[in-house]
């Protein structure tokens, strides 16, 4: 199995950056699937998740309303739109796949994990 995030880079604030993950070798439309950064120092954190179909979706609160999550099953590509993008946004960005939905913000719930993406966010 590999997840291919890509898509980072830098941006000023307020900007927006689009990431893409691409999947392979596993059955991706049963996954839900999920995006969480670290930031330097500091501990990895849930950002968002889509569920099987696209039709359910969960944020943390500090980019709810500012970030979307989709995904594209007959491309097997999960997305991260991030839109009016904040300093505080910088960090690695990982996407991941989870089989179940139950605790979908937990990192422990996901089994696989791509490599990361930077992102950079100048003030």
């Amino acid at each position: 199995v590999q997840l291919q995030a890509s898509g980072g880079g830098l941006v000023q604030a307020g900007g927006s950056l689009r990431l893409s993950c691409a999947a392979s070798g596993l059955t991706f439309w049963r996954y839900a699937l999920g995006w969480f950064r670290q930031a330097p120092g500091k501990e990895r954190e849930f950002v968002a998740a889509v569920n099987w179909s696209g039709t359910g979706t969960v944020y943390a609160d500090s980019v709810k309303g500012r970030f979307a999550i989709s995904r594209d099953n007959a491309k097997n590509t999960v997305y991260l739109q991030m839109n009016n993008q904040k300093p505080e946004d910088t960090a690695v960005y990982y996407c991941a796949a989870a089989e179940t939905w139950e605790q979908v913000r937990r990192a422990e719930e996901f089994r696989y994990w791509g490599q990361g993406t930077l992102v950079t966010v100048s003030s």
